[in-house]
């Protein structure tokens, strides 16, 4: 497995047909290939750098080991796997009964890390809209269109360096009903 100390990595899965979907986009102090400790013997996703990365491979017995003797460790990683369990089932509500305007609209607060000190967040550069279709579940021209309407309403801007600044007033596309 691996944990992520700094940078941005995208966790995607592939259909026997090749179509690709985005499963989450990981940050600053993450772990995954994880289910190699239950016991999975083959991977279901693929793991792709969208940044500069400086991550740590562990092996099974090394992490299984620190498991048990390191309560810090211990603590740090459950503390993971609850907080991906939560987002994941959130990810399956949002798919289950919101539109793709809103599912945009949430992938977009989740990846400026929204409700940290600053009102207005940057989308990291290496992010594109066909891969923030592949997160929404929906195509390309979808989340430009959506993307199109958030900024005429001044929820997004995009700056010289292609990054994207998202606003704390896309909230309200997310909270309205």
């Amino acid at each position: 497995m691996f944990y992520l100390h700094q940078g941005k990595v995208k966790i995607t899965v592939t259909s026997q047909q090749g179509k690709e979907a985005i499963v989450t986009v990981l940050g600053d102090n993450e772990f995954f290939g994880e289910g190699c400790l239950a016991g999975q013997p083959m991977r279901i996703s693929t793991a792709i750098a969208v940044s500069d990365c400086s991550l740590y491979r562990i092996e099974k017995p090394l992490m299984v080991r620190m498991l048990h003797e390191q309560h810090g460790i211990s603590e740090l990683f459950v503390t993971h796997l609850l907080s991906r369990n939560i987002r994941f089932e959130e990810d399956l509500v949002d798919q289950l009964f919101n539109s793709s305007e809103k599912r945009l609209a949430r992938i977009l607060l989740l990846l400026t890390h929204f409700g940290k000190e600053s009102r207005t967040e940057t989308v990291h550069p290496g992010i594109n809209q066909e891969h923030l279709a592949q997160m929404v579940g929906t195509t390309r021209s979808r989340v430009s269109h959506f993307m199109n309407k958030f900024r005429t309403l001044g929820f997004i801007d995009y700056a010289g360096n292609g990054a994207l600044t998202v606003n704390s007033g896309l909230l309200s596309v997310v909270l309205s009903d």
